[in-house]
């Protein structure tokens, strides 16, 4: 029963990285299109810790806090390059 659970989990959070990628590319401002990429990186995240569950290993918890923190990182340095024009001062 927990297989089908995660299948179902797993086809809804792919659902709505395409839903992500949609807004990513169409989106009206550049607001939106951080927010979808932070959004993107969240659903990411819950892929791994879904595929974790379903493989029993622990390894993908690591896995997923390296993304948690590179895409934190990812996102800061792109608002701070839209609003500045610069990363680094």
């Amino acid at each position: 029963m927990i297989e089908y659970a995660l299948l179902f989990a797993a086809l809804c959070y792919g659902a709505a990285l395409i839903l992500d990628l949609w807004r990513i590319v169409v989106g009206p401002a550049s607001a939106d299109r951080i927010l979808a990429l932070d959004t993107m990186v969240i659903n990411i995240i819950a892929l791994l810790v879904l595929y974790g569950i379903w493989r029993g290993t622990a390894i993908y918890f690591e896995a997923a806090m390296l993304i948690a923190m590179v895409g934190f990182v990812s996102t800061v340095a792109y608002c701070r390059f839209l609003l500045r024009g610069d990363i680094i001062e």
